[in-house]
């Protein structure tokens, strides 16, 4: 059975705290890119109640996604964007949810990102990475941006860290590995770097940096 809202709310807040949840609760964070990083942050938020998800993704859930992506298997072929937002409303049926099923670009990116308080970078390829981060860094300054560099491999867990890179950015990952053909992306150590970056956004809102 469903909880109420009333009862899903009180859960939280007696575990957050009624003043924390109340801030998690009014926040809206943008996720750019659902594969390995995204899927686990949109995760991770949505069960610690943040109040409003913008889930940002062209792409379509593959077989190869699986090992580290919060998709199922009955999931394959559907928009990433369509399969995740089942999935969190299951998780936290009070979330509101906003998708954008298309590739975010330098042309779209302000449209795609205007009500967010926190931009979550969690993009594949290096040069939509870059062009994200400079985008919001150069045009969007008011925003909080915390993005991510290095989580593949099977290297020390330990190594995944976050910088402060500035005011308002924020770097999570071992900023060494890359996603390379022969290179290991197993499911713990994306989401390790995917919880860093959650955790920071959560951090953000309660003012802890």
């Amino acid at each position: 059975m469903v909880p109420t809202r009333e009862e899903w709310y009180k859960a939280l807040s007696d575990r957050h705290g009624e003043k924390t949840q109340k801030k998690f609760s009014s926040k809206t964070v943008a996720v750019c890119g659902l594969g390995g990083l995204g899927s686990n942050i949109a995760v991770a938020l949505a069960r610690a109640g943040i109040g409003s998800l913008i889930l940002i993704d062209f792409d379509r859930v593959d077989t190869a996604n699986l090992n580290r992506q919060q998709y199922k298997a009955a999931q394959v072929g559907r928009y990433k964007t369509e399969a995740l937002e089942e999935n969190l409303s299951e998780i936290s049926p009070y979330i509101q949810l906003v998708t954008h099923n298309e590739r975010i670009t330098r042309e779209n990116a302000a449209d795609l990102l205007g009500g967010a308080d926190i931009i979550c970078e969690a993009l594949d390829a290096a040069r939509e990475k870059a062009m994200l981060v400079n985008f919001v860094l150069e045009r969007m300054s008011d925003k909080y941006l915390v993005a991510a560099s290095g989580m593949a491999g099977l290297g020390s867990p330990n190594d995944i860290r976050t910088r402060r890179v500035s005011e308002r950015f924020y770097l999570c990952g071992d900023g060494v590995s890359d996603i390379r053909s022969e290179e290991a992306i197993v499911a713990p150590r994306v989401m390790l770097c995917a919880a860093h970056q959650a955790q920071t956004v959560l951090r953000i809102i309660t003012e802890q940096f």
